[in-house]
């Protein structure tokens, strides 16, 4: 597995959160996979949990998309830098929707095995997505 194939497939893995497309997450996710989200104590795991993620942040954010500002590979892991947008119209971490727009940055960690995403390490900025909905203050 070539470090270029992983950027291909994290091209894909993109348009995967974009759509939450249950096609793209049984080609791109492996069915033993492991992803750590910061607001869970123990991970998720394969497809269905990945569309999980999705599906609580689309729950909150309808509209969100996910931007790949950039990547850093080698071998089988690769490092990612998104901006996710959204507006926040439906419950997030308890809070009311608020109708503001967010823009928030995120840096993950991938390891592939076999062209699908076998591990995922996921690093949103929540203080700053809380800060934007206003569920805590902001610090500026």
């Amino acid at each position: 597995m070539s470090t270029e194939n992983n950027k291909r497939l994290m091209k894909f893995f993109v348009e995967f959160i974009n759509t939450a497309s249950e096609v793209l997450s049984k080609e791109l996710i492996s069915a033993e996979a492991k992803f750590f989200v910061p607001s869970q104590t123990e991970p998720l795991y394969g497809p269905t949990g990945y569309l999980n993620i999705i599906n609580m942040m689309r729950s909150g954010f309808s509209d969100i998309q996910w931007e790949l500002e950039d990547m850093v590979a080698e071998n089988n892991k690769i490092a990612a830098r998104f901006i996710m947008r959204g507006t926040h119209n439906g419950p997030f971490f308890g809070v009311p929707a608020t109708f503001r727009t967010i823009e928030v940055k995120a840096v993950n960690f991938y390891r592939f095995h076999n062209d699908q995403i076998i591990e995922e390490f996921g690093q949103p900025d929540l203080l700053n997505l809380l800060q934007q909905i206003g569920a805590i203050p902001s610090m500026n």
